[in-house]
């Protein structure tokens, strides 16, 4: 079967990387330290369970999902991946 400049397993090869690269932005971004008792953003407490479940946390839920709302709206499409920008 003809495939091109492509090695075997090329395309997994890239799917690999594109999922190595999201777990290490992730974990990147995960909270390091102490936990706050009040929100960097409102000042409003932070409740003890969510203090213990998520070790070094800054926010509370309400800006938390605001954070991740925003960020979510500015990820870009991750091209590399995609057979269309192979073939401009």
């Amino acid at each position: 079967m003809a495939i091109g400049w492509a090695g075997d397993g090329a395309v997994q090869d890239q799917i690999d990387a594109t999922v190595k690269d999201a777990i290490k932005r992730a974990r990147s971004k995960l909270p390091q330290g102490p936990s706050l008792s009040h929100c960097e953003e409102c000042d409003a407490p932070i409740p003890e369970a969510r203090r213990k479940a998520v070790p070094g946390v800054r926010l509370c839920v309400a800006c938390q999902e605001a954070l991740d709302k925003s960020q979510r709206a500015e990820s870009g499409y991750n091209r590399r991946g995609s057979k269309d920008s192979q073939l401009r």
